[in-house]
C-alpha cells in the first residue's frame, strides 16, 4: 500500500467515525489526549484538520513540541488506524471558513468551552507516517508518507 491508498483510508474511516484522539506533549514533555473532530479538506492531501482555542495550555504546547499522533477506530474496534505527524497551528480567516464549512455542526462541546466563535485556530497534521490495524485478523499496515 502508498501513501496515496493509506490516505484514502484515513479518509474514509473519517467520514465514517467523524471523531479522533489526539496525542500532544506538554511543555515538560508529558503526553496528553484529547477527543477531537478532525477533518480531511479536499484539495489539501496528505493532511488532517482540526480546531481549537489558541488560550489553551496544549495548543500554546505544539509550538514547541509539534509531534502529534491521532487514533481513530470503528465503534466495533474492527479497524484502528495511528496517524503521527507534525503539527501546525494556523490564523488563516480563509482556512478557518473552510474547515468551519466542512466540521462546524459537530463542533458542540467546543463551542461550549470555547464560547467566542471567532477565537479558534486551525491545527494542521501534516502526516509522516500512517498505521492501518485489523486487530481480528492480526494485519497491520504501515506507510512512511513523502516530507511535503
Amino acid at each position: 500500500m502508498d501513501h496515496l491508498q493509506m490516505f484514502y483510508k484515513i479518509t474514509k474511516m473519517l467520514e465514517e467515525v467523524r471523531t479522533g484522539v489526539l496525542s500532544s506533549l506538554d511543555k515538560n514533555g508529558k503526553p496528553h489526549m484529547r477527543w477531537l473532530t478532525p477533518a480531511i479538506l479536499k484539495g489539501r492531501p496528505g493532511a488532517i484538520y482540526a480546531v481549537s482555542c489558541p488560550k489553551f495550555d496544549w495548543v500554546q504546547s505544539i509550538y514547541e513540541k509539534p509531534c502529534v499522533e491521532w487514533m481513530i477506530q470503528k465503534p466495533s474496534l474492527n479497524e484502528i488506524m495511528r496517524i503521527k505527524g507534525q503539527m501546525r497551528i494556523l490564523d488563516n480567516p480563509s482556512l478557518k471558513a473552510e474547515i468551519l464549512q466542512e466540521i462546524a455542526s459537530r463542533l458542540v462541546v467546543f463551542w461550549k468551552i470555547n464560547t467566542s466563535s471567532t477565537d479558534f485556530v486551525v491545527l494542521e497534521t501534516v502526516v509522516e507516517e500512517a498505521s492501518h490495524f485489523l486487530p481480528m485478523q492480526g494485519i497491520q499496515t504501515i506507510v512512511k508518507f513523502p516530507v511535503l
